[in-house]
């Protein structure tokens, strides 16, 4: 089983009303080598500048980025080479990130090489640690930039850091 870890940016908080901008993965692993970024051009002429201004890019920047059908057929190829074993979806905050990724790939290959279910990193935390009000964040390594390999990147030394020195019993 290899976990992925996913972090994506998006002009709006719904997929299909709103577009997803960006996203990036990284195997969790070792050394964090196995990183996939994907740009994509806009599917609604809606979008909100203030959720767009996160990803650091402009309107008239996205509406130049590759077609997300191509990007997402790129990401499911990507993620066939991971592994042939159950790959795992896991996130900062899956119920945003799950449904952009799940949306996309539904929407534009037909299928979610993850299947019909996602981790969220907070959670997992909480229960490690019996506490409903603490955070992970202070495990990342790599600062949190809202460039979503970075992001994912950091999100998983964290989850590195619990597995190698608090004790998470996790197959990665």
């Amino acid at each position: 089983m290899s976990y992925i870890m996913v972090d994506i940016e998006s002009d709006g908080p719904i997929p299909g009303d709103y577009s997803m901008i960006c996203f990036g993965a990284v195997v969790v692993e070792e050394g964090l080598q196995r990183t996939f970024y994907g740009q994509l051009r806009p599917i609604s002429e809606k979008f909100i500048p203030e959720a767009l201004a996160v990803s650091g890019f402009t309107r008239e920047e996205a509406m130049a980025f590759p077609e997300p059908a191509e990007v997402m057929c790129s990401f499911a190829a990507w993620l066939a080479s991971i592994s042939k074993e159950r790959l795992m979806f896991i996130s900062d905050n899956n119920g945003f990130d799950w449904q952009f990724i799940n949306w996309y790939f539904h929407h534009f290959t037909g299928k979610n090489p993850f299947g019909f279910s996602s981790t969220n990193l907070g959670s997992l935390y909480k229960g490690m640690m019996k506490d409903t009000f603490v955070t992970f964040k202070h495990l990342r390594r790599t600062k949190h930039t809202h460039h979503p390999v970075d992001d994912a990147k950091g999100n998983a030394e964290a989850l590195l850091t619990m597995k190698n020195e608090m004790g998470l019993k996790i197959r990665l």
